[in-house]
């Protein structure tokens, strides 16, 4: 009952939002992924950014004016991983906190050994368990399928993967075979460190190493953003992301290439 309640309010909040088709087109006109979503899933792409809106507030880092344009632009990259999903997949957090670019996190102190360093780490993104999404916004626009990077795809897969036990590259798999997803990622991680100390062509950035969470956040970027490359270096892992997305990148990719 309270489900649908909540659904009913958030319908009628979503029937008074003014934001014209144009605007919203206009604020994700310079994302490639984008327009991979046609027709009705493009209508629910529009949805699902404006629902995100309604659910998530944004706070400006350093006194960054915060445009609607912006809104627009995370709302609907966020919306991507969750197009299959749900939005419910981001229940329990509420805030985007924006800076205008790299910041310094303000919780900056110990490490897990209890050192204070003298030169804090400066980040493009973080999410926090159970706390707000962080991002930089220069790192928002520098969204690049040449790259396969995406800042706003990577701090959302962190908090699918906060779901369970925390960031560590197990998110819930909704009826998945949990052996299958370990295997298949321990194998993808073997290969690119083999790439990293050969100095091989890698098909991921190296950050994929910190820890199997940080892996699972930058293959999703691939994912989404350079689908073709990663299928290519590990065709298992696509699938393995395809189902647990439901979605396939790729065969959306290649249904709007020329004949």
């Amino acid at each position: 009952m309270f489900n649908g309640f909540r659904r009913w309010r958030e319908d009628r909040r979503l029937a008074a939002l003014d934001v014209p088709v144009a605007t919203w087109e206009t604020a994700i006109a310079d994302w490639p992924v984008a327009a991979r979503y046609q027709g009705e899933d493009r209508q629910r792409l529009r949805e699902l950014a404006l629902r995100f809106l309604l659910r998530k507030g944004f706070a400006s880092g350093a006194g960054l004016t915060i445009t609607d344009t912006m809104r627009l632009k995370v709302a609907t990259m966020a919306a991507v991983p969750v197009f299959n999903l749900g939005l419910d997949w981001y229940d329990g957090w509420y805030t985007v906190v924006l800076y205008e670019g790299a910041f310094i996190p303000s919780h900056h102190g110990p490490d897990e050994f209890g050192l204070v360093h003298e030169e804090p780490d400066v980040l493009s993104g973080e999410a926090w368990e159970q706390g707000p999404v962080v991002l930089s916004w220069e790192d928002v626009c520098a969204a690049s399928a040449e790259e396969g990077y995406n800042v706003v795809l990577h701090e959302m897969a962190h908090k699918l993967d906060m779901r369970r036990d925390g960031a560590n590259g197990a998110p819930p798999l909704h009826g998945l075979d949990g052996a299958r997803w370990h295997d298949t990622f321990t194998a993808a991680w073997d290969d690119l460190t083999e790439r990293e100390q050969q100095g091989r062509p890698m098909p991921v950035d190296s950050y994929a190493l910190e820890n199997p969470g940080e892996f699972f956040a930058v293959v999703t970027e691939c994912f989404f953003e350079a689908p073709a490359r990663l299928q290519q270096a590990w065709p298992a892992l696509y699938i393995e992301l395809s189902r647990f997305y439901r979605q396939d990148p790729l065969a959306q990719q290649m249904a709007l290439s020329p004949a």
